[in-house]
């Protein structure tokens, strides 16, 4: 039917949740807040849940409710599109009030939102799976299911920290009780939340189509990622420029300032830096080395897409309306069926696999290396892709 009870302590029924798209809610007969005082002629007075959820499910045939009505008005109507920056599996959540109706996503899902009614667990129905850009805007209209909200998911993050620091005495997360306070709790333990990069959700709509300024290739060093970003170059002069870094070094013979290098002095170099005017910079042989943000404006502005292989930091400036990325992870290759007599490989996969659970959310697609002329291939296919396809924004670069 679609219907959330619960019973007070003295032992009274009443409609906790009504799911978007069920039976109760098409029919509109209940509301949240009211009381139901029988189910077919029969009491339901100091019955559990439990016992009231199966006299729903043993139901045949037309079924009669003598309620109480709450005259709550009803809240606001929400629709909004998320993209879920976490993995989520209701089966192996304690805390849901029923399992089977949460909807279950990964990383990168776009979700959209019916309901926000109840502070811990909002109502969505599944949009398209990740990588998301070209997907139908049809949305399924399904039944929606219980997804934690942001307040609760950031909350669960959290206590997990907490318990890896052997801090029990301030969090019953762990209890599995069903009562959870996350308002007290934000307020309690607002400086562990400064100190945690929590993400829950991304606002984001669906743009038919939406020009792409710069192509940001992650992936652990060693991965082929420069070569990746020079054929690339090579191959399609007229769209792909890398941004020329700045140096304090002295010019070598036949170096040309502006073509090899920006050739700038310590002084000039550290003032620039002190201004924010660098995504990245660093010091190699007692010289100075970086990628200044006009540079890869000054790109932009010839038409050209900005291909950047940079440090996951760097996605904290780049990812906004200004620079419009789409961001590349180039996984490792697989192992299998392949030769590692230094463990080269086997690192590249694990620090591949750290930069996926540390920055997986900010990924637009993945490519695993297994062969790098493939991998350029598929970069050049989502490059025309990105031209003439819809696109998954975050709402902040529209408005």
């Amino acid at each position: 039917m679609g219907i959330t009870l619960k019973v007070t302590e003295d032992g009274r029924c009443f409609v906790a949740r009504i799911m978007h798209g069920g039976m109760i809610h098409r029919q509109a007969t209940l509301h949240v807040g009211d009381e139901i005082r029988e189910i077919d002629g029969i009491s339901v007075a100091n019955r559990s849940v439990e016992s009231l959820q199966q006299m729903l499910r043993d139901a045949r045939g037309q079924v009669t409710f003598k309620i109480v009505p709450s005259y709550r008005s009803a809240p606001p109507a929400c629709e909004i599109f998320v993209r879920a920056q976490f993995d989520y599996d209701p089966s192996e959540d304690d805390l849901i009030p029923c399992p089977q109706a949460g909807v279950p996503f990964k990383t990168g899902d776009i979700l959209q939102v019916i309901s926000k009614d109840d502070h811990n667990w909002w109502q969505a129905r599944f949009v398209s799976s990740f990588p998301s850009f070209g997907t139908s805007s049809t949305v399924s209209l399904n039944v929606a299911g219980l997804i934690p909200s942001p307040e609760l998911q950031e909350w669960r993050t959290a206590c997990l920290a907490m318990e890896r620091a052997k801090d029990h005495s301030h969090c019953m997360w762990f209890n599995r009780r069903k009562k959870y306070y996350t308002t007290k709790y934000l307020q309690k333990h607002s400086a562990l939340f400064d100190q945690l990069d929590l993400v829950t959700y991304e606002e984001v709509m669906r743009l038919s189509q939406y020009r792409r300024k710069t192509l940001v290739l992650l992936g652990a060093h060693g991965v082929g990622r420069r070569h990746i970003k020079n054929t690339l170059i090579h191959r399609h002069p007229n769209k792909f420029a890398y941004p020329i870094p700045h140096t304090t070094r002295p010019p070598r013979k036949e170096e040309v300032d502006g073509k090899h290098y920006f050739f700038v002095s310590n002084d000039q170099m550290l003032i620039d830096i002190q201004n924010n005017e660098y995504l990245e910079y660093g010091t190699h042989e007692e010289s100075m080395y970086g990628t200044k943000l006009e540079t890869i404006r000054n790109i932009h502005k010839s038409g050209k897409v900005a291909i950047l292989d940079v440090e996951p930091q760097a996605l904290k400036v780049l990812r906004t309306a200004e620079y419009s990325p789409f961001v590349v992870f180039i996984a490792a290759p697989n192992l299998q069926g392949l030769q590692d007599p230094d463990g080269s490989l086997e690192r590249l996969l694990r620090e591949s696999e750290i930069l996926r659970q540390a920055f997986g959310h900010l990924f637009d697609y993945v490519i695993v290396n297994n062969d790098i002329d493939e991998t350029i291939v598929q970069l050049e296919q989502i490059a025309e892709k990105l031209s003439v396809c819809p696109q998954w924004l975050p709402v902040s670069w529209v408005y």
